[in-house]
């Protein structure tokens, strides 16, 4: 069995791409403080951190840097699943004897997603899309998924990508 993803653009208001923007920023800093972290766990302890280390330090996260609360818990679980699909690959390439390439920070141009895995998104019959924590979205659906309505999507996550044309990234 195949899958396959759609594209659809997004017409947010200024407010709404603001809202992405700045959840796009949230997730980059801590992406980018998840890898400090794992650095520093090895070179301090000499522990290697998995996701569920970091994982279970979000509800501590949200108490001390309350705009994390404005975004959805899985966006963030996910930015800690790409660090550490990011140091898995590191890993896997140092064992096959590859160049291993470090993971890298994300400055502003190469962090351009944020991704909501199960949940925290519906799409609703007058051509919006429902993200939690950001609002009511107006989309482009040019296509409908295998189960032919729009509020049922045969795809069970949505990535916001910034774009030219997504949403006005800066």
């Amino acid at each position: 069995m195949s899958k396959q993803a759609y594209k659809f653009r997004l017409y947010p208001t200024r407010k709404q791409a603001q809202a992405l923007t700045w959840t796009l920023d949230r997730c980059r800093e801590l992406y980018n403080a998840a890898l400090q972290e794992r650095r520093d766990a090895y070179r301090m302890v000499g522990k290697r951190l998995n996701y569920y280390d970091q994982a279970n330090q979000l509800p501590d996260i949200k108490a001390i840097r309350e705009e994390y609360q404005d975004i959805h818990s899985q966006v963030l679980q996910d930015v800690l699943r790409k660090a550490n699909k990011a140091f898995e690959a590191f890993f896997a390439r140092c064992k096959r004897g590859d160049t291993p390439g470090y993971p890298r920070f994300k400055g502003r141009n190469r962090f351009d997603s944020f991704t909501y895995p199960q949940g925290g998104y519906s799409l609703t019959h007058d051509n919006r899309v429902c993200l939690s924590k950001i609002g009511s979205i107006k989309i482009k659906l040019h296509r409908q998924g295998k189960s032919r309505e729009p509020s049922k999507p045969s795809r069970s996550n949505a990535r916001v990508i910034a774009g030219m044309r997504s949403f006005p990234a800066r």
